[in-house]
């Protein structure tokens, strides 16, 4: 039995980028995700044209896992739209408390990378678009009055949520958020 095929380069890339831009941040260096990867700089240039693709792919992937997170959660929570919404909260609060927890790569990508034309801010706004019309989908077969309003409120909690788990850990911003979302739902 042979032993499994060592990722390529295109592959350890990524793996070193979603690791090293999470817990190092969007400004890490180069020669450290080369070094991380295992790999020549030729490779990174060769499979993402530098280091803002780079950064743009990892996105690209952990947008796809994040967006899939949501809704197993939401799956998991059962069929009613309170129950599913509210589930998000418990799970951001399960995330912030993690081991290792650094924050939201989405909020600190925008932060970080000051060039508005960087490809990373695309992304982004993508992914919030995404997790709103997940929200909005919810709110609406809840029978909410105001669901686009009502998912702009949650995507600012979650966002909130995130922030405060890095920066103030302990409080519990996912029961803290849960809360404030229970009054957003209690309109429908």
């Amino acid at each position: 039995m042979s032993a499994p095929a060592k990722p390529g380069p295109r592959e350890r890339l990524l793996d070193a980028a979603q690791k090293l831009t999470y817990t190092h941040g969007m400004n890490v260096g180069v020669d450290a995700l080369l070094k991380e990867a295992n790999v020549a700089r030729r490779s990174l240039y060769e499979h993402f044209g530098g280091k803002d693709g780079l950064i743009a792919a990892v996105l690209r992937r952990t947008t796809a896992e994040d967006e899939a997170d949501y809704r197993r959660v939401m799956n998991a929570a059962g069929e009613h739209p309170r129950t599913r919404l509210l589930a998000i909260f418990d799970r951001l609060d399960e995330v912030v408390a993690g081991p290792g927890f650094c924050g939201c790569r989405y909020l600190a990508a925008d932060l970080t990378l000051v060039e508005p034309g960087h490809p990373a801010h695309e992304i982004t706004r993508a992914y919030r678009r995404t997790v709103h019309q997940i929200l909005e989908r919810d709110l609406v077969a809840l029978g909410h009055p105001r669901p686009e309003h009502a998912a702009d409120q949650l995507l600012l909690l979650i966002d909130g949520t995130l922030a405060a788990g890095a920066t103030r850990p302990g409080i519990a911003p996912g029961a803290l958020a849960r809360e404030l979302a229970e009054h957003i739902l209690a309109a429908a």
